[in-house]
């Protein structure tokens, strides 16, 4: 007999001890993450995953890990995310303003350098919807004078 080959590998998801630490939301577009940061060694965890198992694209792991080089603690806390909703790059804005917001509730000196790189406000652009008797938001149809 032969094995069932087709079984996909799971990948096994973290479970990590987050009392005593700190939580904060963030959002963009139609992201939600939930974020907790606690004193530790600079493990980042993104549902349940390592952060550059769940981001693949390094755009992304730059991004997320923004908040903590400003504020130089990048090695000092650690960081476990759950986010839902949109895409990779609304889901990396939202895990931004999470950690941002954490970090200030840990350490309130942390406050200034994060406000002056604007990672304390929430970045509220989202996509404009269609319109009627347009092809998409602002784009109308191709005009045919005959």
């Amino acid at each position: 007999m032969m094995e069932n080959q087709s079984e996909p590998i799971k990948k096994e998801k973290i479970k990590l001890n987050f009392k005593d630490s700190k939580y904060a939301t963030g959002r963009r577009k139609k992201s939600i993450a939930k974020v907790w940061v606690k004193k530790g060694s600079g493990n980042i965890h993104v549902n349940g995953l390592k952060m550059n198992e769940y981001f693949k694209r390094p755009v992304h792991q730059i991004i997320v890990t923004r908040p903590l080089e400003i504020s130089q603690v990048a090695t000092s806390y650690d960081v476990k995310c759950s986010v839902k909703g949109g895409g990779l790059s609304g889901q990396a804005g939202a895990i931004i303003l999470g950690i941002s917001k954490a970090l200030i509730e840990h350490d309130d000196n942390l406050k200034k350098n994060l406000k002056k790189d604007k990672l304390t406000t929430r970045d509220s652009r989202v996509v404009e919807r269609k319109k009627y008797g347009h092809r998409k938001a602002r784009r109308s149809f191709q005009f045919s004078k005959r």
